[in-house]
């Protein structure tokens, strides 16, 4: 059995079968990979000097992979698990990534074996009882448990980012899911049963155009439940005023600078 492993073929064969997952991502997966924010290096060299060590990190919810390869570069080695296979499908690789096809809240990872568990902007969809239990298992003794988000506005413009808002609260409102309101909260309200970390204040620095801010908006999980009911984009219909807000500083093909605050939730487990 490989050493990262726990569990067999016929134990996992014979348990019950898992509930659906909240799956809002998959059939976006190639517009998630190209659009979704890079977390900084800061965040990274944080969390890395916060765990009890750097030989194994568990990337929860990988997606395409953006943290785990970057975490790859600050640990021996990064296991990466998505419930996606469409997602997983489009992650990058990396020698130090080993992407496995997995739920949050059952792994094949071996107990004890963890020193930092990440979750990127995705412990809200997680059923958190079964999720925090499989952190316990898997976690070596003083290891940590590190999730983050950000909120669904952006800071660029007043002009920009008001119309931002307002398409997100007024024409998304109905399609996000309730565990949405713990990402409004910035995860304050979130059950988290581990001893917290404190992290100091930090952000998403981006230089986008206007073609990039769209894409991002379209990645949104209520923007994709928005297209499936309508079968057309959200942005469609905020495009143009988007535009005429945005070209007020600058043509729309030129970058300007865009910052997401993140929120955390940091804790060791144990």
């Amino acid at each position: 059995m490989d050493p990262l492993t726990s569990r067999d073929d016929d134990a996992r064969a014979s348990a019950p079968p898992a509930a659906a997952f909240p799956d809002h991502f998959s059939d976006a997966s190639e517009s998630y990979a190209r659009y979704r924010p890079r977390y900084p290096d800061a965040l990274y060299e944080r969390l890395a000097s916060v765990a009890p060590g750097r030989a194994l990190c568990w990337d929860c919810a990988t997606g395409s992979g953006q943290a785990a390869v970057a975490l790859a570069e600050r640990f021996d080695a990064v296991v990466a698990t998505d419930a996606s296979a469409e997602q997983l499908a489009s992650a990058r690789p990396h020698p130090r990534v080993e992407y496995r096809h997995e739920r949050a809240e059952r792994t094949s990872l071996a107990p004890a074996s963890v020193e930092l568990v990440t979750v990127a902007a995705a412990l809200h969809w997680f059923e958190l009882s079964s999720f925090y239990a499989e952190v316990r298992r898997v976690v070596r003794p003083g290891g940590v448990l590190a999730a983050w988000t950000y909120g669904v506005s952006v800071e660029t413009s007043p002009a920009v980012d008001a119309i931002v808002d307002e398409y997100a609260r007024e024409l998304l409102g109905p399609y996000w899911a309730p565990q949405l309101e713990h990402v409004r909260e910035r995860y304050r309200g979130l059950p988290f049963p581990f001893a917290p970390i404190e992290l100091p204040p930090l952000a998403i620095e981006l230089e986008w155009t206007l073609a990039q801010l769209l894409g991002k908006l379209n990645t949104w999980s209520a923007a994709g439940a928005y297209r499936r009911a309508h079968g057309r984009r959200a942005t469609a219909a905020i495009e143009a005023r988007l535009a005429a807000a945005w070209e007020r500083g600058g043509p729309a093909d030129v970058a300007r600078a865009i910052r997401l605050p993140l929120y955390f939730r940091v804790g060791r487990v144990g």
